[in-house]
């Protein structure tokens, strides 16, 4: 396979590349995932779509490939749905609150699904911080079905899930910029779209991307802007939330923009350890939990099927967190 006309497409700077068909994508992204490109034409490669930016059609193409090589999983019994939660990005100057998250999900009897990485390259990881709340990653998609089944959560890295996407992801480290599979991997789903995606977009120009992304895909979905890139709400300030499915975006909740009455009670440090002391305070009702963390909550209980609608979710939250909840309208 010659890469020489992919490359010549993608590469010629941001005024004067072309973008790349689906099907032709499709199979360039393949051979990336599958260690076929020379580092030569791959470096290329990851540069020119990095000055370039990845198209709609693009981004739909590399999504093909890497489903047909990510290890699937079954859907938990019962009626609703699983939320998949994609962590990649690690706290660095806030705590990382998608476990708080993933908890309060488990709590409530709906599936969740978080993937991500196990190294954090100097950032606090949802797996560290898991592993300090006792739950210990899964080795493998078998393993994570099982706990899925047993326990109603698991976390699995990629490189149990998709190991290619996983060595692309790496080249991180090696070429010092990111490329495309920073972005595919929020969009990751192994229930092949029967679950609820939680899209954390970490640049807000590309929530509009991912939101044509999830449409296109007719993927059922929680869009929002990602606190450092992880799938949670701001606790400080609501980001909008938007509830994808059928083909259509609805906003549940707007983006709050008037400054707090009052800052909320968050861990005094990032670090897994006070992380995981905190999360468990709140969970205790120890400690009150962020309203816009709440809020998101109760769009998840919506977007699965807990709920009927999205008032019942509300009260449902409202009433099971009473005691826990702080700032916010």
């Amino acid at each position: 396979m010659s890469y020489g006309p992919y490359i010549k497409e993608i590469g010629r700077g941001a005024q004067g590349a072309r973008d790349l068909s689906l099907d032709d994508a499709r199979q360039l992204y393949a051979a990336m995932l599958d260690g076929g490109v020379p580092d030569l034409e791959l470096g290329a490669i990851i540069l020119g779509l990095r000055v370039k930016g990845e198209s709609l059609d693009e981004m739909l193409g590399f999504l093909d490939a890497i489903e047909e090589r990510t290890q699937r999983l079954d859907l938990p019994h019962g009626r609703v749905r699983p939320v998949v939660l994609p962590t990649y990005n690690g706290a660095r100057k806030e705590a990382n609150l998608t476990p708080l998250l993933a908890l309060l999900l488990q709590r409530f009897g709906v599936p969740v699904l978080g993937h991500g990485l196990l190294e954090g390259f100097g950032r606090v990881t949802t797996g560290l911080i898991f592993r300090e709340l006792g739950i210990m990653p899964a080795g493998s998609a078998t393993q994570a079905q099982a706990a899925l089944a047993e326990k109603g959560l698991a976390f699995v890295p990629l490189s149990a899930l998709c190991p290619g996407l996983h060595n692309l992801l790496a080249l991180r480290s090696r070429l010092g910029v990111r490329n495309s599979a920073h972005s595919l991997v929020k969009l990751l789903d192994p229930f092949r779209g029967e679950s609820v995606l939680v899209a954390p977009a970490t640049h807000p120009e590309f929530i509009d991307l991912m939101r044509d992304i999830l449409v296109a895909r007719g993927q059922r979905g929680l869009l929002l802007r990602g606190t450092e890139g992880e799938p949670f709400a701001n606790p400080k300030r609501r980001p909008r939330l938007e509830f994808i499915r059928d083909g259509a975006a609805d906003v549940l909740f707007e983006a709050e923009h008037e400054s707090l009455r009052a800052l909320p009670s968050l861990p005094e440090a990032c670090d897994a350890a006070s992380t995981a002391r905190w999360i468990r305070r709140v969970l205790d009702k120890q400690l009150p939990l962020p309203k816009p963390i709440a809020n998101q909550l109760a769009c998840l209980l919506y977007a699965s099927g807990y709920a009927e609608d999205f008032n019942q979710a509300k009260a449902i939250v409202a009433v099971e967190a009473t005691g826990m909840l702080t700032g916010g309208n």
